[in-house]
């Protein structure tokens, strides 16, 4: 099982840090050393879009890395930001309540992301999404939650997909930033493969 970074249901940081109300259009890039695929910048398109459509929050690529609200990278080992990553599962990912934004992933896991597990992934491989759509709570300020289908459920073994916002994960960020009038509550499920 790997980390990500335990509380009664949904958390949120030391202090509540939060995006100021007024702002509820929010910008995001990639660091550019990291040459990314369309398709990886994609799929952190559809995880910033789950948020959306539950709140009021917009989310926009920028090519701007400098300017960006939040900022997205790949990086191995000490990194300089205290957090160090540790390789091969452990902790796949970290992010920085607002306003930091900074959201770094582990440029030495086993990353899926297709959400396919069973076409010679390797044993170790995780879900590129679903650890995306956890992490962009942390920038949105939510903590970890207690409830295990929560997205904001502390750890993830390799080989599950779980991308879908649970109730818990709504009612915490809806607290935080209120509702998106075309939410229709539906309830979530994750998946769990099995090679």
């Amino acid at each position: 099982m790997s980390i990500f970074h335990t509380v009664a249901h949904y958390a949120f940081f030391p202090g509540k840090p939060r995006w100021p109300e007024s702002k509820t259009e929010l910008t995001y890039a990639f660091l550019p050393e990291n040459q990314l695929s369309k398709n990886v910048k994609s799929l952190f398109g559809r995880a910033f879009e789950r948020w959306s459509e539950v709140t009021p929050l917009t989310f926009t690529e920028t090519t701007s890395y400098s300017r960006a609200d939040l900022k997205i990278g790949f990086f191995s080992g000490d990194h300089g930001d205290g957090e160090p990553f540790d390789g091969v599962l452990g902790t796949l990912a970290h992010a920085f309540s607002p306003p930091a934004g900074r959201f770094h992933l582990d440029g030495d896991e086993n990353w899926v992301i297709d959400g396919n597990f069973l076409n010679g992934s390797p044993v170790s491989a995780v879900d590129l999404e679903s650890v995306a759509v956890h992490e962009i709570g942390h920038l949105l300020r939510l903590g970890h939650s207690s409830v295990e289908n929560a997205i904001m459920y502390p750890t993830i073994s390799s080989g599950t997909r779980k991308v879908e916002l649970a109730n818990d994960d709504v009612i915490g960020i809806q607290e935080l930033y209120g509702s998106n009038p075309n939410y229709n509550g539906s309830e979530p499920s994750f998946i769990k493969y099995s090679k």
